[in-house]
């Protein structure tokens, strides 16, 4: 299976809002499993289908060290969200190589729908919890860095602008 193609920040498609997902399908499980190919060849922990173009709610995780524990949120929704909070660093592969402090609930708790179209609950804590979060984002159109000043946002998008201009001055070469 060919990995996809995520998109970068600034890419206007990122702010989308991705609709519901009617039926679990056989497509949709093998968009899922596209999902964490892509994910883990771009060594990343959670991809949301909004970042390979796909404007549906569904979210792939994988927080273990041994890239093997997936989880698969189709349609999530957080019930619940701890009032304690922290900020941590986040990345995004849709922001290479830029992490920045953003504030995000220790716990959530979400409802989703698993590959067989059943309702699972998860309760989740600390990198979880913060990657749950963050992919749920996407899924609104948000991107991390608009957690940031305007002026840090401005910043990266100057830099990724002008990291895109010249990868294709490369691939013409």
């Amino acid at each position: 299976m060919t990995p996809l193609t995520i998109l970068r920040y600034p890419d206007p498609r990122l702010h989308t809002v991705a609709k519901p997902v009617a039926t679990v399908d056989a497509r949709l499980r093998q968009l899922a499993d596209a999902m964490f190919q892509t994910m883990y060849e771009a060594e990343g922990i959670g991809l949301a289908a909004t970042q390979v173009d796909v404007h549906e709610r569904l979210v792939v995780i994988d927080v273990s060290e041994g890239r093997n524990q997936p989880l698969v949120l189709i349609n999530p929704e957080i019930v619940w969200a701890s009032t304690e909070t922290r900020i941590g660093d986040e990345g995004c592969l849709s922001v290479p190589g830029i992490y920045d402090g953003v504030e995000r609930a220790l716990a959530v708790k979400v409802e989703a729908l698993d590959l067989d179209g059943q309702k699972q609950i998860h309760e989740a804590e600390g990198m979880l919890a913060v990657c749950i979060q963050h992919e749920m984002d996407h899924l609104i159109g948000k991107v991390f860095v608009e957690y940031l000043s305007p002026l840090k946002r401005n910043r990266i998008r100057t830099r990724m602008l002008k990291q895109k201009k010249d990868e294709e001055r490369e691939a013409v070469r």
